[in-house]
Parts: C-alpha cells; structure tokens; sequence
C-alpha cells in the first residue's frame, strides 16, 4: 500500500503538485502507510537521476511515465535503502500489472531488469542528482563549483529534524547545535516526542531559526512578524517576551500558527492581511521580514522542488521583495531595526537585496551579526549572513538561507 502511495505522489509530482499539496492522495491509507509513501517518494526523488542512470543501462528505450516511476521506486529500494530483492521485484512487477494492458505487457520487462539491478554495483559512485540549470549556473557562480556539488550531496542526504526550544528545555537524544537548536536523526514521530504535547518546542530548522535570534527580541518589545506562516519566528519573538503581531496573507496558514501557540502556551496578534497594505496601530520597536522566495534553499526537506519550478518567477519575487522592504522599512521609527531573511540559496534574493535597500535608503546600516555558534566565515561581505545546506556535513547540514539585520538612521 504504501509503494502505490508513494507512486500516487509521484504522478502528482509530474502533474505540478508539490507533495505537501498531496495529503489526499493517501486519505485511504493507514498513518503509518502515509508516512512511509512520503519517505519513498522523497527519497526517490533525491535520487532520480541516479535511478535513471542505472535503468538506461538495462533497457533498450525510455519506459512510459508510469513504468518509469515503478522502476526508479524500485531501485532506490534495492540500491539506496537495501531492501530484500524479492519482495521488492515482486511488487514492482505486481504494480506494474495494476497499470492495465500496456502494464501487463510491460511486467516482464520490469521483472527482468529489476532482477538485474539487484545484483548491479557502482550505485555508490554515481553522482548525487543534479540541481537544475537554472539554479546550478548561479550558485556554481556564487559559491564555486565544489561548493555547488557538495549543496548537491546535501540535498541528496535528505534534513534531520531539528527543534526550537522554549529556554531551558532538552529532548532526551536530541543533539545540540551551536547556535541552540536541538536535532534529532533518523525517522521521528513528532507528536510522540517528550515535550510535544507539553509545548516545550516547536520544529524549525537550524538556519531557520537564525533570523529571530539575529534581531535579538527583547522583552516588551513591540514586534511585526510579516510574512509570518508557518510561524516559527513568531514562537521564537513570543517566547522571548516580545509583544508580537504576525501578518500572513494566508488565512489558513495562520491557523496552523495559532494551533501551535495555543500547544506552546504563547500569545500573538495574527493577522490576515498582505504585509504590503498592512500597518499596525501603534509604533514598532522592531520587523522581522522573511520575504517570499524560491525557497531553493530548502530543498533538502523539499525534494520535489526542483521538479516543480523552472526559475521563471523569481524576477517578479525580487520584485515583490524589494517592495516589501521598503514597506516595512516606512512602518519603523527612526533608529528601529529589521531583519531581512529569505531562505534562498541565489544572491538575487539576498546579497543584492540588501545592496540594492542600501543604495535607496540613505543613512540605512547594516549590522553585523554577533550570533552564539554562527561561523564567522557565514558573514557576507555587506555584513549579513549566508548558511548553505553543505555547512556542517559532520552534523547533517542545514537549509540555506540570507539574512541581515537593518538599522533605520536615528
């Protein structure tokens, strides 16, 4: 149940649905089931050209869509995660058969070559799967090309879990990280943690967590969180004492920030509304501002991301986060201070950002960060910090974000 899970949401892939967007498509199945068709077409899209690579090399022309996805499932299983060949064939050929007529005469052809890859070496010596050109060429640019392979080795390794806690809190064999995240390896069911139900932690990445800790919320402090969904940033301004207000163009993604204030015994005022038209009532000490994006910095926990996009939008999402800049930089008084973050791996979207933000506002500075376990070597040349998914390769990596802390001439 689960392999045809996973197939459905690969299908849903090809057809321009994310995999978040796909709960549905597993109403019928057990949890367990749900979660284990999310592991596998996760995992197999991390190594969807790898797969690719060895089928060529058992085939005589490209397979349909449908027969296609069988057969890289199947390998991954045998190749990656060293299931037992029989049961993977079998099933293989079994779904294969479920595809109707052309299935049918497909079977023995997928029998046949699965029996084959069972046995193929090299698997390990394949290349990790390639981001696309449109995001290759740019970060290869920026970064160099080892440090673009080595992005790709960490998209493929997939994300461990990592988890904000409220001061004070562990997680029995959750490892801390140097900036005060906890993280926690291997398949985890998040409601069945220590500490969930209590609200003694929220999930959130390492680097996601950065932009909080980088505008240092005080007590008392009056603080917009725009663009706030799914929330995290506003749990971490909550449980520093700051008086929040967080705006979310989505109504439905404010619900799930409410639910998990309401699991956390925090409190902020949340509010349905694009950041652009919304001002608040009374004076602010302080924006945390983590603009739309690409989001190609995530895509270590969001493996079906570079099938989805093709780079088309990301001109009219600099466009957009320039003006959200300049919106809320008007909602601050003078010497009030801001943090940009995108969790985007192109400069486009955040070097340049600030660069450009610096050059329209004058007398605006930008801070240096002074963050507890940040490498020093994350701070860019304008001052702001850039984490990439390759950082810390001995602890797992992280999701690759920008973000820098503005200051409002006084």
């Amino acid at each position: 149940m689960a392999r045809s899970g996973a197939l459905r949401l690969l299908a849903g892939v090809r057809d321009g649905l994310s995999l978040s967007d796909q709960a549905g498509a597993l109403k019928a199945l057990s949890s367990a089931d749900q979660a284990r068709a999310g592991r596998l077409a996760g995992a197999v899209l991390r190594h969807n050209a790898r797969a690719d690579a060895v089928i060529a090399g058992y085939v005589s022309r490209k397979p349909s869509p449908q027969v296609a996805d069988i057969l890289r499932l199947a390998v991954v299983e045998l190749l990656e995660l060293d299931s037992a060949p029989h049961g993977v064939v079998d099933a293989a050929v079994s779904l294969t058969r479920g595809l109707g007529q052309k299935g049918q005469a497909a079977s023995g052809m997928v029998n046949a070559v699965l029996r084959k890859v069972s046995a193929h070496q090299g698997w390990a010596d394949l290349p990790p799967q390639p981001m696309p050109a449109w995001l290759r060429e740019p970060v290869a640019a920026a970064y160099g090309e080892e440090a673009a392979q080595a992005i790709e080795a960490a998209h493929q390794a997939a994300a461990p879990l990592d988890l904000s806690p409220k001061p004070g809190v562990s997680v029995e064999g959750a490892e801390p990280l140097p900036t005060g995240s906890l993280r926690l390896h291997g398949p985890v069911q998040v409601s069945a943690l220590p500490g969930f139900a209590e609200g003694d932690w929220w999930v959130q990445d390492a680097a996601a967590a950065l932009p909080a800790r980088l505008l240092d919320p005080q007590p008392g402090e009056r603080i917009a969180d725009l663009c706030a969904a799914p929330g995290g940033k506003t749990l971490q301004l909550a449980a520093a004492g700051a008086q929040v207000t967080a705006v979310d163009i989505n109504p439905a993604r404010l619900k799930r920030v409410a639910e998990n204030l309401r699991r956390c015994g925090l409190s902020a005022d949340l509010v349905a509304a694009d950041a652009l038209d919304w001002r608040p009532d009374a004076p602010l000490d302080a924006i945390l501002l983590d603009a739309p994006c690409s989001a190609t910095g995530t895509i270590r926990r969001h493996p079906d991301l570079p099938f989805l996009r093709d780079g088309s939008g990301i001109p009219a999402l600099i466009d957009l986060q320039s003006r959200l800049i300049d919106h809320a930089l008007s909602l601050l008084p003078p010497g009030g201070r801001m943090v940009y973050a995108v969790c985007s791996l192109l400069p486009d979207e955040g070097e340049a950002q600030i660069a450009a933000a610096l050059a329209r506002h004058p007398g605006l500075t930008v801070e240096e960060p002074a963050l507890p376990g940040a490498d020093p070597s994350w701070i860019t040349p304008e001052g702001g910090l850039r984490t990439r998914p390759d950082f810390w390769p001995d602890k797992g990596g992280m999701d690759g974000f920008f973000m820098a802390r503005l200051r409002k001439a006084h």
